[in-house]
């Protein structure tokens, strides 16, 4: 590696520091494994007759509709957050990232993940709604109108995975403040977005949380199992983007 004059090199990564493919892909599987089959035990419940689950989504479909059917404001919000929140305007913006951290930060491999990571996710969430096939919430004088299948939450799903995949990303880049700031403010965005469908009566709350499992579980799957040959370490130093190989 060249360095400005005057400068070591950094030091080498101790050995056994990156685990080998065959580790990276069990811890990956292991993951993933771990926030998926919740979900697909909360699939086969919700498509079972009689589920007392279903009677509680429902249950809570029609209070939180009630609730913003009386409160225009919120109503209003919610609809602007609704549209805000879309697939294509939260990639848009985290896939503009990469490319700023790709050409600003040098961040290569890192913002290559990240946006194949982006594509993929929101492409499985899309196909876990037609392996499900849940109707969505029928709701009498009806706040606003959903296309498609209700499980998982698309919106949900695809915020959690972009989220995380955004929070990673930027990870080496962040300071201790902003360590803590922005994965709070994701998570924030995530838990507001999953009320938002639930309040305006487009998804059950079973949608919502299998939204959350599911995007996260494909994120962090597919960091853990990230063949980058030296990814940033979680304690790398947010100027020290050399180990990312360009």
């Amino acid at each position: 590696m060249i360095t400005p004059a005057g400068e070591a090199p950094p030091p080498a990564d101790p050995p056994g520091h990156h685990p080998g493919r065959r580790h990276r892909l069990a811890r990956a599987v292991t993951f993933a494994a771990a926030l998926v089959l919740p979900v697909a035990a909360l699939a086969l419940l919700v498509r079972a007759k009689g589920s007392p689950l279903v009677t509680l989504d429902e249950a809570a479909i029609r209070a939180g509709t009630d609730l913003t059917r009386e409160n225009p404001a919120l109503r209003d919000a919610l609809l602007a957050w609704q549209t805000a929140f879309q697939a294509r305007w939260v990639n848009l913006v985290v896939a503009l990232v990469c490319l700023g951290a790709w050409r600003r930060h040098g961040l290569r491999t890192r913002a290559l993940w990240a946006f194949v990571t982006l594509l993929v996710a929101w492409n499985l969430g899309l196909l876990a709604k037609y392996v499900v096939q849940r109707a969505r919430p029928v709701v009498d004088d009806a706040i606003t109108l959903a296309p498609g299948y209700s499980f998982p939450s698309g919106h949900v799903t695809n915020a959690a995975s972009a989220g995380l995949t955004l929070v990673i990303l930027l990870w080496p880049l962040l300071g201790p403040r902003a360590r803590v700031a922005v994965p709070t403010a994701v998570g924030a965005a995530v838990v507001v977005t999953g009320l938002d469908r639930v309040l305006l009566g487009a998804h059950y709350p079973t949608d919502v949380v299998a939204g959350v499992l599911l995007g996260s579980a494909m994120a962090g799957a597919s960091y853990l199992g990230y063949l980058g040959r030296h990814p940033a370490a979680p304690g790398a130093h947010p100027a020290s983007p050399a180990k990312e190989h360009r």
